[in-house]
């Protein structure tokens, strides 16, 4: 009969909608967990910054403290669920410097310092586990992690967001504008007082940056993540996508790109993509990763992807994962060898595109516009003339055949010289065709 295990000490840096979630679920889950892991998983301490704040869960108040080195240093794993930078970081690097696993959520965190932190992780025979950092309750970490480590993926494409994934849809099935969308969104909850790192890509920027090294066994900085966000989207463009067969998505790409598919890019934009894609059926607040493997074929993994519960689920299989090893013994394992794939801008690309010209109506200027199309290397492939803002313009909503984006940006520019062309309304990459 094998001896009982001592029970793991587990602290947890945070108490917020997540934390909160983690905690109750660790306190009322205690027996079953401790039957999934072979060993009790006392909470011994929640480090706050204001004990007295008010919280989604009424939480013993003897656990809770503002003195958040002695919850790490009195832990065998550190759940980190504050977020931000620091003090995150200097948090991190403590428990693992004294050798404890920790789980963390914070895709910002991971993403610019990720390969320091394993790196520590590993120098200490500790394990760093991210799997709440990337789309809530959906498991793709491990997945990219481990499962897929023996494969060769071409492509992850993905929507990462769930609130610009919210606004794009109720702009879609209501017609709802932008401000009226992202209004509802804040109401719900989905969206913060401060939008901007959903609305911009920051967040979902953070998120490709993890995906691709992942991915691709490469270093890709956040940095040199391509980024726009979705403020210019209207639902003119959204209304003339769905009249041509296409949905609007903000999407995370991180693919093979250069000579022999020897670089790496990482982009995130909003995006058309065909109606019978399967990321064009995420709906509402939900996310999606669809991988493309050479040998494993196209998957796709869907879920919430945020919500303190659904994320807390992503943590607590994280932390059964590292109480087992606790129990096993031996060091943690690093990722698998990096293939250091070079970081390319996103001119690298090749795609296609939905631009939108507003230009006078008259005879001649779609010839000219379409010369000026044929000399910068982009073949078009449909045309679609709507009335314009007013009874003297048109607008073209013109479809290319695959094409570089460095062909692309020649040909914006100079379609702006062109006299005829009064506005580039806009530029929308193709994608899943």
């Amino acid at each position: 009969m094998q001896a009982a295990y001592r029970p793991i000490r587990i602290g947890l840096l945070g108490a917020g909608s997540v934390g909160s979630q983690v905690a109750r679920l660790l306190i009322e889950n205690r027996e079953e967990l401790a039957k999934r892991v072979g060993a009790e998983l006392e909470l011994v301490g929640i480090a706050v910054r204001n004990k007295n704040a008010k919280r989604d869960v009424d939480l013993p108040r003897e656990l809770i403290t503002e003195d958040a080195e002695s919850v790490i240093l009195g832990s065998d794993i550190v759940i980190e669920l504050a977020g931000g930078i620091e003090p995150a970081k200097t948090w991190i690097k403590m428990a693992l410097n004294a050798g404890a696993d920790v789980i963390t959520a914070n895709k910002a965190l991971i993403a610019a310092h990720g390969s320091e932190l394993t790196a520590l992780a590993q120098q200490f025979g500790a394990q760093l586990y991210y799997e709440a950092a990337v789309g809530g309750a959906i498991p793709i970490i491990r997945p990219l992690r481990a499962s897929l480590a023996g494969d060769k993926i071409n492509r992850v494409m993905g929507i990462v967001n769930g609130t610009t994934n919210y606004i794009l849809d109720q702009m879609e099935t209501t017609g709802a504008s932008f401000e009226d969308a992202l209004n509802e969104a804040q109401a719900l909850g989905y969206a913060e007082a401060d939008p901007t790192a959903d609305v911009e890509g920051f967040d979902a920027a953070s998120k490709a940056a993890i995906l691709a090294g992942l991915a691709f066994h490469s270093e890709m900085p956040v940095e040199k993540v391509y980024r726009e966000g979705i403020t210019s989207i209207t639902a003119l463009q959204i209304e003339t996508a769905r009249q041509a067969g296409y949905t609007v998505k903000l999407l995370a790409i991180c693919e093979r790109a250069g000579e022999n598919g020897e670089g790496l890019v990482a982009r995130v934009h909003p995006t058309l993509i065909p109606l019978d894609h399967p990321l064009a059926a995420v709906r509402g607040a939900y996310n999606a990763v669809f991988v493309e493997a050479e040998s494993a074929g196209r998957l796709m993994f869907y879920g919430a992807g945020a919500g303190g519960k659904e994320t807390a689920s992503a943590v607590l299989g994280d932390l059964v994962s590292a109480a087992k090893r606790h129990l096993a013994g031996g060091p943690g394992l690093g990722d698998s060898t990096h293939a250091d794939l070079e970081a390319l801008p996103v001119q690298a690309i090749f795609t296609r595109f939905q631009i939108t010209l507003e230009v006078v109506d008259q005879p001649g200027v779609l010839a000219s516009v379409a010369k000026q199309f044929a000399d910068n290397d982009v073949s078009v492939e449909t045309v679609a003339q709507n009335a314009g803002t007013d009874s003297d313009l048109a607008l073209l909503t013109v479809m290319t055949h695959s094409a570089s984006e460095a062909a692309l940006e020649r040909l914006v520019a100079e379609l702006a010289k062109n006299s005829s062309v009064k506005k580039v309304s806009s530029v929308i990459r193709v994608e899943g065709v």
